[in-house]
């Protein structure tokens, strides 16, 4: 642990992570704009494009707006095949701490199972997290979710 950052600091990032996955796991795509700071940024990018640092994104949402948007298109407006989701989330390595944010790597799978079919492997890669202190909590400045395959099952509609 570098001196800015506490096993407090370990505790409350592993919390948040798990908080966060159950949210989306559980469909509770309502609550999942509280989990990020008003200025946020999350984005979903394969590796190739991350390593070569080109922005194309498959989704790229910046500020809360955005993020209230995208649960209002699941919610009300996407047309898809619905699927439940399960999140298998590593311990976090703690890159940089200090008294306003940490940054934060945590490698995740995410499990997807449709009705009436056998559960896949849907998106696995790892988060790259820019985590603020803030009065209520660390949230999510930046989340990144760089996704290892070239290819996505069909499309991404739920958060990853």
């Amino acid at each position: 642990m570098t001196p800015t950052q506490t096993l407090s600091d370990y505790i409350e990032v592993m919390t948040l992570h798990a908080d966060y996955s159950a949210c989306v796991d559980a469909g509770e795509f309502d609550r999942w704009p509280s989990f990020f700071t008003d200025d946020c940024e999350y984005k979903i990018v394969s590796r190739e494009n991350h390593d070569a640092k080109l922005p194309l994104s498959i989704m790229w949402l910046e500020g809360r707006g955005m993020l209230l948007d995208r649960v209002y298109g699941v919610k009300e407006t996407l047309y898809h095949d619905p699927y439940y989701q399960r999140h298998i989330v590593s311990a976090p390595c703690i890159v940089a701490a200090d008294e306003t944010e940490l940054r934060v790597e945590t490698n995740y799978v995410v499990m997807r199972t449709k009705r009436d079919t056998f559960s896949e492997l849907f998106n696995l890669g790892r988060y790259i997290d820019r985590i603020a202190r803030t009065p209520d909590g660390l949230k999510f400045r930046s989340r990144v979710c760089v996704f290892d395959s070239e290819w996505i099952r069909n499309s991404i509609i739920y958060p990853i």
